[in-house]
């Protein structure tokens, strides 16, 4: 107990020296910040957005935010917290902007060819954080993107909360600061989101099921969390 105490307190030490640089507008200090957090930053407003030039566009307003209101950083949460905090209420907003607006636009931009990749998914890759997650670990690259397109129909706030728990591997202590809520509003919300999005995934599990591996939706669809079976292609819904 004593050892994390120290590892708590050392890294705490450190960023109050990093935040410290931050105010003196250190070069080396925002390079660093970049560098840290831009791949992170922009995977979660991406799963926000759902478009790879909102995403990039919103990202660069989130950093020229923090850039601004760094002065105004007191630490009463962590520098993660403050940034995610910023980061998903420029998401929102652009999100809101895109349902008014862009919603309503005819795309004018050329059909890909075949064998083009498409700009999305190279900016994703590029840009992504690609640490391990419940979601990204599933074995087949299908059942995982269809996982993510699904969640995309879970209403908020629950799809927030979801994002942030289980593709962001959150506490629910981080998420409460976040999201500025209590940590049993952050319980409930992941529960009835996982319980939504068990939902939208259970006919797809039966269709797909049995050429793809995956449990039979009486057996494995009862929670909300996918995640692989161990030594098989098999995935199952956890807690």
């Amino acid at each position: 107990m004593s050892d994390l105490a120290s590892a708590i307190g050392a890294r705490s030490q450190e960023e109050a020296a990093i935040v410290a640089e931050l105010k003196t507008g250190s070069e080396a200090a925002y390079a660093w910040l970049i560098g840290e957090f831009q791949q992170p930053v922009y995977g979660l407003v991406y799963r926000v957005v759902n478009d790879p030039a909102d995403a990039a566009d919103t990202t660069q307003d989130v950093f020229l935010k923090v850039f601004r209101g760094m002065k105004h950083f007191h630490g009463g949460s962590s520098l993660k917290t403050w940034i995610y905090r910023i980061a998903l209420h420029e998401a929102a907003n652009r999100r809101r902007w895109w349902f008014r607006h862009k919603a309503r636009e005819t795309s004018i931009e050329p059909a890909e060819s075949d064998g083009a990749a498409a700009p999305d998914n190279a900016m994703q890759m590029a840009l992504t954080d690609r640490a391990d997650s419940p979601f990204e670990s599933v074995a087949h690259h299908e059942v995982q993107h269809r996982v993510e397109e699904e969640l995309r129909k879970v209403p908020e706030p629950y799809r927030t909360t979801l994002i942030l728990r289980d593709l962001e591997e959150m506490s629910y202590e981080e998420i409460a600061e976040v999201l500025q809520i209590s940590l049993g509003t952050v319980k409930s919300r992941i529960t009835r989101g996982r319980q939504a999005l068990r939902k939208i995934l259970a006919g797809y599990v039966r269709e797909v099921g049995a050429e793809m591996g995956l449990l039979a939706p009486q057996e494995g669809v009862q929670r909300g969390r996918i995640s692989p079976k161990r030594g098989s292609r098999e995935a199952e819904v956890t807690p």
